[in-house]
């Protein structure tokens, strides 16, 4: 078997003796260059699986050869080798598409971590995801979705942060697993988190963890989210939400790559890949002083943006059969979608963009009559309304009077679900969404 090969470009020999030393012990094959007319010559002339660099070279510096193998030769993942204390050079290479950095002194640990992360990287032509990971797959041919794509397989090359803008519903936590998924961690967790869903109080335990005993209620150690994702990605969806003051903690754990467990009095390393997201500008946010500068400036190292779905609304018969095929999968149904329907879908603006495909097809798939989708069955807003917040009064009104009529056939019949849709004049299938909708119980 041939063994891997790695390039290691240092101007001082003991640096790179010990790199050798290392990377050889870990049954790597390894050449080595002083500078970087030299690295550059062995990158013509040779082929190699990762290539380990200095920041600073006596006739160049790091971040213009991470851009010369990022041009010729960008299957080769590069990592960059900074001085204590540059971590703005190093952001500034990641940027340029560097996989990741290590700072001088340098870990031995941190380096075998970081090498054996480089050389499991898949290769472009490997990182769609399997039958497997169908689930998360990202459906559509729009122009934006074509872009979007070829962005994810690139940003999953690397372990820079990455910071997803959209609106709601647009699915950016998709593209946060996708990112994973096609990544050297996709074995690994990956750790979502709505960090709007966590009280204030919380949050410093839910993120770092607590031990036993560290404050009233904690009744056993918890490790928290970092530690769950360890070896992963911690996926922050909606990180706008955070307050200042855990900002702040926040991007200290991100410099530090290390976390301290309320009651703890020992730093824990940890090594996680940080993917947040909002739907918020936080651009303004800075400017309006609501979320610091330097913690925007290490999150957003690589900026990707979904589209909403009226912006790629030639995907929408095609997000249509993808919804409507996993619900024949998992219910062995044979529901198509009428071309009425589909052009009616196609004539309405999502504002709740492709979650709200999916709830309308949801609900669609429950009331249709026999294997067809019609119009009818989509139950649509008025398009010029579609904008605007809903009667909730109305709705919750409306809600209520179901669940009491619902509630009384079921009781009425003893919870025989046949005999109540009967009763109440609808199919068994359609009063089974209506009780999954409105979780509703046996008393």
């Amino acid at each position: 078997m041939t063994r891997q090969r790695v390039l290691i470009v240092d101007d001082e020999p003991d640096i790179r003796e010990l790199l050798e030393i290392t990377l050889s012990r870990m049954g790597l094959e390894t050449r080595s260059a002083e500078d970087y007319s030299h690295a550059t010559r062995l990158l013509l002339e040779e082929s190699f699986d990762l290539c380990l660099t200095d920041m600073k070279l006596p006739d160049g510096d790091g971040i213009a050869l991470v851009e010369h193998i990022q041009q010729h030769c960008p299957d080769t993942p590069t990592a960059v080798i900074t001085a204590h204390g540059s971590i703005d050079l190093a952001i500034r290479a990641m940027k340029c598409g560097a996989f990741d950095f290590v700072s001088k002194p340098v870990s031995l640990e941190t380096l075998r971590n970081l090498v054996e992360k480089a050389l499991t990287l898949p290769r472009p032509t490997q990182q769609e995801p399997g039958t497997d990971d169908a689930q998360f797959r990202i459906v559509g041919e729009a122009p934006a979705m074509v872009e979007l794509k070829r962005s994810i397989s690139k940003f999953a090359r690397s372990q820079a942060p990455v910071f997803i803008r959209g609106a709601s519903g647009t699915g950016k936590e998709l593209v946060a697993r996708q990112i994973h998924l096609q990544g050297s961690r996709a074995e690994a967790p990956f750790v979502a988190v709505n960090c709007g869903a966590i009280p204030s109080e919380l949050m410093e335990s839910e993120f770092f963890g607590h031990l036993k005993g560290s404050f009233t209620g904690a009744t056993s150690d918890n490790e928290g989210l970092f530690r769950a994702a360890h070896g992963g990605t911690l996926f922050l969806d909606e990180i706008a939400d955070l307050p200042l003051a855990m900002q702040v903690k926040l991007l200290r754990v991100i410099q530090e790559k290390s976390i301290r467990p309320v009651g703890a009095q020992q730093e824990t390393p940890i090594d996680v890949r940080i993917i947040s997201a909002s739907h918020r500008d936080l651009d303004a946010m800075v400017r309006a002083g609501d979320f610091r500068q330097d913690l925007y400036y290490r999150i957003n190292v690589i900026g990707v943006g979904v589209p909403t779905l009226a912006e790629r609304a030639s995907d929408i018969p095609m997000l249509s059969a993808y919804l409507i095929g996993r619900h024949n999968r998992e219910f062995g149904s044979h529901i198509e979608i009428s071309a009425a329907a589909l052009d009616l879908l196609a004539q309405y603006p999502f504002p709740g963009n492709v979650r709200e495909l999916e709830n309308i097809l949801e609900r669609a798939l429950a009331l249709c009559e026999g294997d067809r989708i019609e119009s009818a069955d989509l139950q649509l807003p008025d398009a010029s309304a579609a904008g605007a917040a809903p009667a909730a009064s109305l709705g919750e009104l409306t809600q209520n009077l179901e669940k009491e009529q619902i509630m009384s056939a079921l009781e009425d019949h003893r919870w025989n679900q046949s005999a109540a849709a009967r009763a109440l004049g609808i199919t068994l299938r359609q009063l089974r969404y209506r009780i999954d909708k409105l979780k509703l119980k046996k008393g």
